[in-house]
């Protein structure tokens, strides 16, 4: 690898001088790879995909700034992306993470309430971004059901068609899309801030035991989706959960709905990762058609 662009990019975006004279591999991602550098003065952690892939550090690189600029969280600060002839890349500050304490899990909580409460008069964004590598689409809108019904369940179930998972999956989830009305009964959600990838693996904190949070796919949306996100893979303490309801409670339609968001990740990772997620899909879908039966 070649880094005199990425540092000539890194030197032209900072004004500082910059040469990596040490370049370290990082684990955890599955999509881009992911190296910190140093010169002895600053370090950067830089992300690197094929050139194609630009767009999507493009938009993430906004999501971070959108984040950043409310200033209710620690957030990786955004340094330059780009591309070159051989790769797309993202660079932020290198943050020293750490374990989250109890102490970190509750300003947590706080902090993203309070970022929540940033709002828009619109649900979706000003951009298209991506959930893990698959766009994921944010045209405004004033109606939070249908955005969800064609932008995120939709769209979804579309990709899964043309992945070739028809049959029940396609069946269950037009008459889902159908009846979603049902499971906003009496309640009217804000278009808050969202993170809109927040499992444990994208929070963490630093080593004064800031909370941090990064790799969003930010668009505003119901809050509701972000919660349940964290309770999808687990990880949150809870500290995390009662801290964010010390700040704004939940309402108690929650229960359900959570199920209907966490089914937009899970019909994501059918398409990305394959099979093993259509029964749990279907399963989700099941229970809240059954919900919905009693409600009506």
């Amino acid at each position: 690898m070649n880094w005199n662009s990425i540092t000539k990019n890194i030197v032209a975006a900072t004004g500082q001088e910059f040469t990596a004279r040490s370049v370290q591999p990082l684990l955890g991602g599955d999509i881009n790879a992911a190296f910190r550098l140093q010169d002895g003065h600053r370090d950067y952690f830089v992300k690197l995909n094929r050139p194609e892939l630009a767009a999507m550090f493009a938009a993430e690189f906004a999501g971070l700034q959108e984040l950043a600029g409310t200033q209710t969280l620690r957030i990786p600060k955004p340094v330059i992306y780009g591309q070159s002839d051989t790769h797309s890349f993202l660079v932020l500050e290198y943050l020293e993470l750490s374990r989250a304490s109890p102490a970190s899990e509750r300003l947590l909580g706080q902090q993203l309430a309070l970022l929540h409460q940033r709002v828009q008069p619109y649900f979706g964004w000003h951009r298209d971004n991506t959930i893990g590598s698959t766009l994921q689409r944010n045209t405004q809108t004033n109606d939070w059901v249908s955005f969800w019904r064609e932008q995120r369940l939709g769209f979804q179930l579309q990709l899964a068609a043309k992945n070739g998972y028809g049959g029940r999956l396609q069946t269950v989830g037009e008459r889902l899309g159908n009846e979603l009305t049902a499971l906003f009964a009496g309640y009217t959600p804000s278009p808050s801030l969202l993170h809109g990838d927040l499992w444990a693996g994208n929070a963490s904190a630093d080593k004064q035991g800031n909370p941090v949070i990064f790799d969003p796919a930010c668009y505003y949306g119901d809050r509701e989706a972000d919660l349940a996100m964290t309770e999808l893979f687990g990880g949150f303490s809870r500290d995390f959960y009662a801290a964010y309801e010390d700040v704004w409670a939940l309402d108690e339609g929650y229960k359900v709905r959570k199920l209907l968001y966490n089914l937009y990740h899970i019909l994501n990772h059918l398409n990305l990762f394959g099979g093993g997620y259509l029964r749990q899909a279907e399963n989700i879908m099941t229970k809240l058609l059954v919900g919905i039966d009693i409600v009506l």
